[in-house]
């Protein structure tokens, strides 16, 4: 098993704001063990980073390009950053 920690930034696009992205998201980090925060843009994306292992960004993913049943993912656009995170928090929008 690869014990390599991955850390990604997250720009998620489509009908993702007002249908319980967020706190969804934040349900399902938990749940998997991931670590990082998601918060609102103003532009009307979410903004996200993620961090965990393979395995764990991985699922982490999977359920970012669906989202919760009210939301309709059409872009998810990522990057490799560093940072490690204790938690997963939901930010104020900015």
């Amino acid at each position: 098993m690869d014990e390599r920690r991955i850390t990604r930034h997250l720009s998620i696009r489509g009908r993702v704001q007002g249908v319980g992205f967020r706190e969804t998201m934040r349900h399902e980090a938990q749940r998997l063990g991931v670590t990082g925060w998601v918060r609102n843009r103003l532009d009307g994306s979410v903004e996200a980073v993620i961090h965990g292992d393979a395995a764990q960004i991985a699922a982490m993913m999977s359920w970012i390009h669906r989202g919760p049943p009210a939301a309709k993912v059409l872009r998810v656009e990522e990057a490799d950053v560093e940072g490690t995170f204790d938690r997963f928090d939901r930010l104020p929008t900015a």
